[in-house]
């Protein structure tokens, strides 16, 4: 899908086949049409304005114009005037799907800046589809409409700046794809050998550092968590860490205090979840194909961070593994000694995500992270005590989750802050083990913050945890999304690489 920016408003366009106008109350986000569009745009947004017609979008159709899309923005709650627009560019493109459109031209005359990234976002979003496995690849009717070429119109900007907006939302939206493809690929495609594999060439596309090691380097070096979970599958468990570099040499160098930050995100990779022994019930069991979502947002914020070019020190921890039941499997009662020499009585195999983060905490602090984000889709709980629509922050350091907050506004992704509350760190005790890997079933999402606290390097300044079950993947449409993944929370990812750049 090509975008270009013009600063001028060629309404005579030939070769345009749509033009969509948003507007919001009183406010045009358009300037002057020609006749006698200008008088059919102006009786329909009066119409839904005086409720005569309901509000949503308008398609209008002329004699010896292209047909016209009239959007008003959504008022939708919950959601701020940015991600409303993310939701207007879904929202046309449904409208228009089924279509031939050639040229989707789209005026955004009387929007800022931020409104114009929301706009370019959202359409990113909205145009995507994993159509992988469809004998028939054509457009499907359900898909939104795929514009061969979009063309905003903007006045009053720097036509430089919006280029270069355009440029680095392409980026962000080549590697949102690769981040939903990969959660939406069934477990038995992509194992953990697989998802490896994947990440080496997307690390060779990227210029960034990878190493990879398997099971036998695993047990060589002690990794049991991964181990443990992956010893009842056929497919072994892999560690995989990447590595970006963007900080200038010589400012290393003359300035070494001001540029060591070092971000590490690790994903956790379960690439499917059975449960293991503690086999999960059957019903949507399917859907915990996506239970490597936050490694795929690790791996895909990563390349994005590299496309972009942000002067930081970034890397990525996938934690990757598939939770099986077999002849080997890790048994309910079995005792494992983490990485970090604590031992761990496994009370419920179906508690694995936070057994193979134990291993990604301590690779993070192996290659000397000063700022740690594990993300996974951790717990059902989350889901219960907060809803579908929000993930999970856990973070003792103010300043570190107020970075993450902001970040994920932002980029429409809403975080809410949990307590890691010491109360209930006795629910995790054990009569023979250090600690057992699940507490009591109240405060579920909050025990297995407190447990995978045991494990977060002493030697960093910042550590978070993302519990990202909810809104990871969906099995309906949600705001501007399609069933299936959503990638979240790849965008904040990069936004937080962006806001911590900006401070070094």
């Amino acid at each position: 899908m090509g975008n270009r920016v013009t600063e001028t408003c060629p309404f005579d366009l030939a070769t345009a086949s749509h033009w969509v106008f948003l507007y919001q109350g009183n406010k045009r986000y358009f300037e002057a049409l020609p006749q006698p569009i200008a008088a059919r745009v102006n009786e329909v947004i009066q119409a839904q304005i005086e409720k005569k017609l309901p509000e949503g979008p308008e398609l209008c159709h002329f004699d010896n114009y292209p047909e016209v899309l009239i959007v008003p923005l959504p008022q939708k709650k919950g959601l701020d005037e940015n991600d409303r627009i993310r939701l207007v560019a879904s929202q046309a493109l449904q409208v228009l799907k089924g279509r031939a459109l050639k040229s989707l031209v789209w005026p955004l005359q009387g929007g800022n800046e931020k409104e114009f990234a929301s706009l370019v976002d959202g359409l990113g979003i909205s145009a995507y589809r994993f159509d992988n496995y469809k004998s028939d690849k054509k457009q499907d009717k359900k898909n939104p409409a795929n514009p061969e070429e979009i063309i905003f119109l903007r006045n009053g900007t720097s036509h430089a700046s919006d280029t270069q907006l355009l440029t680095d939302f392409a980026s962000l939206s080549e590697c949102l794809s690769i981040c939903r493809d990969l959660v939406n690929i069934p477990g038995s495609d992509l194992t953990p050998q697989k998802f490896a594999e994947r990440a080496i060439t997307l690390a060779k596309s990227n210029g960034l550092k990878i190493t990879v090691r398997e099971d036998k380097q695993l047990s060589k070096e002690g990794f049991t968590g991964l181990l443990t979970v992956g010893k009842g599958s056929s497919h072994p468990p892999c560690l995989v860490t990447l590595r970006y570099d963007g900080r200038d040499k010589k400012d290393t160098k003359e300035n070494k205090a001001d540029h060591n930050k070092h971000l590490v995100l690790v994903g956790k990779g379960v690439t499917f979840d059975t449960g293991g022994i503690s086999i999960k019930p059957s019903a949507a069991m399917w859907e915990m194909k996506c239970d490597m979502a936050g490694a795929a947002a690790a791996l895909s914020a990563l390349c994005a961070i590299a496309k972009l070019k942000l002067p930081l020190q970034v890397s990525a921890v996938l934690c990757l593994a598939e939770n099986r039941p077999g002849n080997g499997s890790v048994l309910p009662g079995d005792i494992f000694t983490a990485k970090n020499g604590k031992t761990v009585m496994v009370d419920n195999t179906d508690a694995e995500g936070r057994l193979i983060l134990t291993d990604g905490l301590w690779e993070a602090g192996a290659i000397e992270a000063t700022h740690i984000i594990d993300l996974a889709t951790l717990t059902g709980a989350i889901i219960r005590a907060i809803g579908p629509s929000i993930a999970g922050l856990f973070c003792a350091n103010e300043t570190f989750s107020q970075v993450i907050q902001e970040s994920g506004k932002v980029c429409g992704e809403k975080f809410w802050p949990m307590p890691l509350e010491e109360e209930y760190r006795e629910y995790l005790d054990d009569s023979v083990a250090d600690m057992k890997n699940i507490g009591k079933a109240e405060a579920g999402a909050i025990t297995a913050a407190l447990f995978l606290q045991e494990f977060a390097p002493s030697n960093t300044q910042a550590w978070a945890h993302l519990d990202i079950a909810g809104p990871a993947f969906i099995t309906s449409n949600w705001k501007y999304f399609t069933p299936g993944a959503t990638g979240f929370p790849m965008r904040s990812l990069v936004e937080v690489a962006r806001r911590l750049a900006k401070e070094s």
